[in-house]
C-alpha cells in the first residue's frame, strides 16, 4: 500500500515553517510592536521628562537585593515546580502499560464463540465482528481517515504539537470547541486504556501512552489496529462492520464516496450516522473528501464525482450478533460460568472454541425441520429435537434444541424430563450382562403380576419362553420388569448412572420401562458409552478458552471412566445391533455400516425416542409436542429421522466395525445382583388370550416360590402397601393402559406418499420394515 512519504519536521522545524507561512498583515503588525519597544522611541520620550535626583547607594543596594532575592525565589519556585513535574512524569512513565496490549485489546464483556474449525458462530457484547488485515484495507479508505483524523500521522511521534497550536487558536477564534488535536495513536491509546474523562491526568497519560506506542510498535500496525477498533455508529465496532451495517459491503468493495462517509464518523459517531441523520452523514462526507484533496490524496476532478453520488444505504444488522444456532450458543453461555471466573468473564475478550462441527449442525436442522414438515403433520407431533456426540470424547457435534427457537427458547436436548420409554430397558438388561447373566438367558413372556404392578405387552399378547436379547429386539415389557427383578433396582439405577444419566431414578418395577423422567442429552450420553466400549466421556460442548491476550484459560481435559466391562457393552451393543436388523429399529439401518440402537415411545404416544451409535458417533432423537398431548405417530419415525441425519454425514467417517462379541459363557460378573422381594399375585385366567406359562420358568431366589403366570386382563395399580409402585401413568411402548376412547379423526389425505426407507440389512432378509410391536396400527407417514 503506498502511504505518504512527507518528509519528517521536527518540533522547531514546524514552528519555524509556520512563521514563515505568516500573512503579510501579521508581519506589519510585528513590526509595528517591535518599532514601539524600540530604544530610540524611549530617549525620545526621555527629552520631556524630568531628571530625577540620584538615589542614596545603601537604597540602591537595597533595591538591588530585593531584585536578586526575588528573582532568586520565582527561579527557586520554578526550579521546584519543573523537578516536581519532571518527578510526576517519570513516575507516570512508570505506570504505563504495555504498548503491545493494543494489539491484542478487546472490549469489557465481549466473547467470540467459533466452531471447531474456527468459524464464528456468535458475538456478544461491544464487539468488533469482523477484523479486516491492514494490507488488505483499500488506499481510498486508509487515506480518508488519515485526511480527517490525523493528517500528520506518519511524520509525529504520536503527538502533534502543531495540530495542539492550530486547534487551540482555531477553538478560541470560533469562541468554542471545534477542532481536536489528539492524534490517531492517540485516539487509539484513549480506546485500549482511558476513559473519556476530560482531565489533565488523562491528556497527561495519553499524551505519553501514544509516544511509548510509536516507540514500541509499527506505524501500520497502530494505524490498523485503530482502523479496526474505532466505533463508528449504529453498533459497527471498526471498518469492516460500518461497511457492513451501512451498506452490506465488505471493505474493498466500498465507493470512495461511502469510504469517506465512513471517515467522517469517529468525532460523534451516534449523531453522523447515516442512518440517524443522512443530511449530516453527507456533509461530514463532504468535509472529508474536501481534505483529501488538500491532503492530495484525490484530485478536485475526484472529490466532485464523489460528492455528486447519491448516498445509497444498504444496511444490515452487525454480523454475528444473532446467533445462526442459538440453542448451541446459549447453551455455551449457560455452561461458561461452571469453568470460569465471574471476573473472566466481565473482562471480556474472551474466545470459546467449541466441538460444534457446524456442517453437520447444518444437516441436523435441515433433518429436524424436514422430519416436522413431511411426519409431524400427519403424526400429531410439533416439536423434534436432535444431539449428536462422539462417544470417545464427549464432544457435541450437533445439537438442534426445538424446531423454532424464535417462538420458544426452550432447549429440549438439555431441559426437557420426558419418559424414554424402551430406550431405558437398555440399561436393565446391561446390568444383567454386567451381573453375568447370558443374552440367552430365557423367561417366560406371560401374565404377570408383582405388588400389584402388571405389566403389559402392547395387545395383550404374549410370546411364551424367550431368550433375553429377542425380548431387547422385540421390546417385550414383560421381560424387561423381570428382569429388573432378578438384577435389583440399585444395580440397574448405578449403572445407568455411572454410563451418563444424571437425572434421579425412581426404583420401581415401571423403572424398566422408562417411566423415569431423563433429557435427550444424557440418554445419547448414556448411550455413547456403549459405542465407547465401556468408557463414558461427560458430554461437553467447549474445548477452550482463551483471554483477550490469547492465553489459555481453561481446556476440556478429557479423561473416559470406566463405566462397564469391554465385554458387557460388545455384548449389549451386539444386542442392540439386532434391534436395528431385525428389530424395532429396522428404519435407523446404514447400508454397509454397523448400527446399534433402541427405539422408544412413552404412554399415549407422548414421546416417541430413538438412540442409536455407529463406533464413532452417537446421535439421539425426540419427537413430540411440549404440552405432552398424545401422538399419532410412533418410535419407528424418530428412527428414520436417526437415519436421514446419520445417512448425510457418514461418509465423512470410515468405515469402523464394533467389537468382536466375547464368550458368553464363563465371564466374571462385574456387578453384584441384588433381587428385588417382591409378592406376585395370580393373574386371572381370563387375563389374557395367551395360553399359561408353564411353572417355575421364574423365580426371585431358590427359596421362593416358583411364579406361575396365566393369563389375566387389563392394569391393576399397585396396593397402597405395595413397596415398590409404578405411577399409574408411566406406561411405555407395548405396556398396557386404561381403556382410551377411540382418536378423533383426522385429515389425512387418502393416499399417503411412501417413505423413502433405506433397504434393510443383509440380516433382514428383506422383511418388511416393523414398527414398535404393537404399535401396528399407528399410521407411518
Amino acid at each position: 500500500m503506498n502511504r505518504p512519504n512527507t518528509p519528517k519536521l521536527s518540533w522547531f522545524g514546524s514552528l519555524w515553517s509556520a512563521r514563515a507561512e505568516r500573512s503579510p498583515a501579521d508581519l506589519a503588525d510585528a513590526q509595528v510592536s517591535d518599532t514601539a519597544s524600540s530604544p530610540a522611541s524611549s530617549s525620545v520620550r526621555g527629552k520631556r521628562s524630568r531628571r530625577r535626583s540620584p538615589s542614596p547607594r545603601p537604597k540602591r543596594l537595597d533595591r538591588r537585593y530585593w531584585l536578586c532575592a526575588s528573582l532568586g525565589v520565582v527561579v527557586g519556585v520554578a526550579g521546584s515546580g519543573y523537578f516536581t513535574t519532571v518527578r510526576m512524569l517519570e513516575s507516570v512513565r512508570r505506570d504505563l502499560p504495555n504498548a503491545a496490549d493494543v494489539l491484542t485489546y478487546a472490549r469489557d464483556g465481549t466473547l467470540t464463540i467459533q466452531a471447531d474449525d474456527g468459524t464464528i458462530l456468535h458475538t456478544i457484547g461491544p464487539a468488533t465482528r469482523e477484523k479486516v488485515a491492514f494490507d488488505a484495507m483499500p488506499d481510498r479508505l486508509v487515506n480518508a481517515f488519515i485526511a480527517s483524523e490525523d493528517k500528520n500521522f506518519y511524520e509525529h511521534n504520536g503527538v502533534d504539537y502543531w495540530a495542539i497550536v492550530r486547534a487551540a487558536r482555531t477553538n478560541i477564534r470560533v469562541g468554542e470547541v471545534v477542532e481536536g488535536a489528539s492524534t490517531i495513536t492517540q485516539q487509539l491509546a484513549r480506546i485500549v486504556f482511558l476513559d473519556q474523562d476530560r482531565t489533565y491526568e488523562r491528556k497527561l497519560r495519553e499524551a505519553l501512552l501514544a509516544q511509548k506506542m510509536e516507540q514500541e510498535l509499527e506505524k501500520d500496525s497502530i494505524l490498523g489496529q485503530y482502523l479496526n477498533l474505532v466505533y463508528l455508529g449504529s453498533g459497527a465496532y471498526g471498518v469492516a462492520d460500518a461497511a457492513w451495517v451501512y451498506f452490506s459491503k465488505s471493505v474493498e468493495d466500498l465507493t470512495l464516496s461511502e469510504a469517506a462517509l465512513i471517515a467522517g464518523l469517529p468525532p460523534a459517531p451516534t449523531d453522523y450516522s447515516p442512518l440517524v441523520n443522512p443530511e449530516l452523514a453527507l456533509q461530514r462526507r463532504d468535509v472529508v473528501l474536501n481534505r483529501m484533496v488538500e491532503a492530495e490524496f484525490i484530485t478536485p476532478a475526484e472529490r466532485d464525482a464523489a460528492i455528486a453520488e447519491s448516498l445509497t444505504l444498504n444496511p444490515s444488522e452487525p454480523k454475528y450478533f444473532n446467533s445462526e444456532i442459538p440453542y448451541f450458543t446459549i447453551y455455551i453461555q449457560q455452561q461458561l460460568p461452571e469453568l470460569i471466573s465471574q471476573d473472566q468473564l466481565e473482562l471480556g475478550g474472551l474466545v470459546i472454541e467449541t466441538t460444534l462441527n457446524l456442517e453437520w449442525q447444518r444437516i441436523a436442522e435441515e433433518t429436524i425441520e424436514n422430519a416436522i414438515a413431511n411426519y409431524g403433520t400427519y403424526e400429531a407431533f410439533e416439536q423434534a429435537a436432535l444431539v449428536s456426540l462422539d462417544p470417545r470424547t464427549g464432544e457435541i457435534k450437533a445439537m438442534v434444541g426445538g424446531t423454532d427457537f424464535d417462538d420458544s427458547q426452550f432447549n429440549r436436548v438439555t431441559q426437557a424430563q420426558r419418559q424414554p420409554g424402551s430406550t431405558f430397558k437398555t440399561f436393565v438388561y446391561a446390568t444383567a450382562i454386567a451381573s453375568g447373566m447370558s443374552p440367552y438367558k430365557t423367561y417366560e413372556d406371560a401374565p404377570f403380576k408383582v405388588d400389584g404392578y402388571e405389566p403389559q405387552n402392547y395387545g395383550r399378547s404374549f410370546r411364551g419362553t424367550i431368550s433375553i436379547r429377542d425380548a431387547l429386539i422385540s421390546s417385550i415389557n414383560v421381560v424387561a420388569v423381570k428382569t429388573l427383578i432378578d438384577v435389583g433396582f440399585s444395580p440397574v439405577v448405578e449403572v445407568a448412572t455411572k454410563m451418563g444419566i444424571q437425572s434421579a431414578l425412581m426404583p420401581t418395577y415401571s423403572m424398566a420401562l422408562g417411566a423415569s423422567e431423563v433429557n435427550l442429552l444424557e440418554m445419547t450420553s448414556a448411550y455413547g458409552t456403549l459405542a465407547a466400549e465401556g468408557l463414558h466421556a461427560d458430554p461437553h460442548g467447549i474445548l477452550r478458552v482463551t483471554n483477550r491476550y490469547g492465553t489459555v484459560i481453561y481446556e476440556a481435559e478429557v479423561a473416559p471412566e470406566r463405566a462397564i466391562g469391554e465385554d458387557t457393552a460388545a455384548i449389549v451393543t451386539w444386542m442392540l445391533q439386532g434391534v436395528v436388523q431385525n428389530g424395532t429399529g429396522v428404519n435407523a439401518s446404514l447400508p454397509g455400516r454397523p448400527v446399534a440402537g433402541k427405539t422408544g415411545t412413552s404412554e399415549n404416544y407422548r414421546d416417541l425416542w430413538f438412540v442409536g451409535y455407529i463406533p464413532q458417533l452417537v446421535t439421539g432423537v425426540w419427537l413430540g409436542n411440549d404440552d405432552s398431548t398424545r401422538t399419532w405417530g410412533s418410535s419407528a419415525t424418530a428412527a428414520l429421522t436417526w437415519h436421514d441425519f446419520m445417512s448425510r454425514i457418514v461418509d465423512d467417517l470410515p468405515v469402523e466395525s464394533f467389537p468382536e462379541l466375547p464368550p458368553l459363557e464363563g465371564r466374571t460378573p462385574t456387578v453384584e445382583a441384588q433381587p428385588v422381594r417382591g409378592q406376585v399375585q395370580t393373574p386371572s385366567a381370563s387375563s389374557s388370550s395367551s395360553p399359561p406359562a408353564s411353572s417355575g420358568s421364574w423365580s426371585e431366589e431358590p427359596a421362593a416360590p416358583s411364579y406361575e403366570e396365566p393369563a389375566d386382563q387389563g392394569y391393576s395399580p399397585p396396593p397402597d402397601s405395595a413397596p415398590a409402585p409404578a405411577p399409574q401413568d408411566s406406561f411405555s411402548e407395548g405396556e398396557s393402559a386404561p381403556p382410551v376412547e377411540e382418536p378423533p379423526a383426522v385429515d389425512v389425505p387418502p393416499e399417503v406418499p411412501a417413505l423413502d426407507l433405506p433397504p434393510p440389512a443383509p440380516e433382514s432378509s428383506g422383511a418388511p420394515v416393523p414398527v414398535e410391536p404393537g404399535l401396528e396400527s399407528a399410521p407411518l407417514q
